[in-house]
């Protein structure tokens, strides 16, 4: 004889409260995930289409073993997944195989300001040889200044585009990828200003340091920022050469 088992159905309010509720909060995690990840995914992909990644000279890995790197004992090694411990406000660990102390500079100018309007920047504050990129952008490693013969290399801080703020140093660069060949950049110190002109943009590792050296044929700019947004994982390189001089 065949044995019935009859289960009335909970369609009780609460059930039905606490199951949409749970739908709910799968779908917003869902939707937060992909604010989060999809600028690093679409910056991976632009990258790949659009940004040059093999520029006609190589650039070869440093060969300096610098105090940074026997540290990483305790910070981590310096890949994707175990920079955590470093604060990367300080420029000094961006290229952290770069050899600090050796072609350092004492310039007379100590500050000087930069606009780019293609981006919304106007008359950034940079300061030469500092290294907190969290009140200004930083010209890192001085030789030499703006409209002089040499290679001017500016590290500014980057960030997921939802969290981007024009007047926040720590999100001022995040849009520097837009920039594309012929963009003007604007250099002001004291009186003068000179005017450059975007060339050339590629994707580093941090140990890729000769994109910092100097070249005296012209003069330079090398505008850096880490990338993906919202990652430290490479280093974003605009070069311009200056066009114009204004008094």
């Amino acid at each position: 004889m065949p044995i019935r088992i009859y289960l009335k159905e909970n369609n009780s309010f609460r059930r039905k409260v606490i199951m949409n509720l749970s739908y709910i909060s799968l779908t917003v995690g869902a939707l937060l995930l992909f604010w989060s990840f999809y600028p690093v995914i679409s910056f991976v992909i632009y990258s790949q289409l659009f940004i040059q990644k093999n520029i006609l000279s190589p650039i070869p890995n440093s060969n300096i073993v610098s105090s940074l790197k026997e540290a990483s004992s305790v910070l981590g090694s310096y890949d994707v997944y175990s920079n955590n411990l470093k604060d990367f406000t300080q420029a000094k660990l961006w290229f952290p195989t770069k050899q600090q102390e050796v072609v350092t500079k004492k310039l007379d100018v100590k500050e000087y300001s930069m606009s780019i309007p293609k981006l919304n920047i106007s008359k950034a504050k940079v300061k030469v040889g500092e290294e907190d990129l969290s009140k200004s952008l930083v010209h890192y490693i001085p030789t030499s200044l703006p409209g002089e013969y040499g290679n001017v290399a500016i590290f500014g801080h980057s960030t997921l585009p939802q969290l981007f703020n024009v007047k926040d140093y720590k999100t001022i660069f995040t849009y520097l990828p837009s920039l594309e060949k012929g963009d003007k950049i604007i250099v002001y110190i004291g009186d003068l200003s000179y005017e450059y002109e975007v060339y050339d943009m590629f994707v580093v590792k941090p140990d890729q340091v000769s994109v910092l050296e100097q070249k005296y044929d012209a003069s330079y700019l090398t505008l850096v920022t880490c990338v993906p947004p919202g990652t430290y994982w490479n280093r974003l390189v605009v070069k311009a050469k200056m066009t114009k001089l204004q008094g």
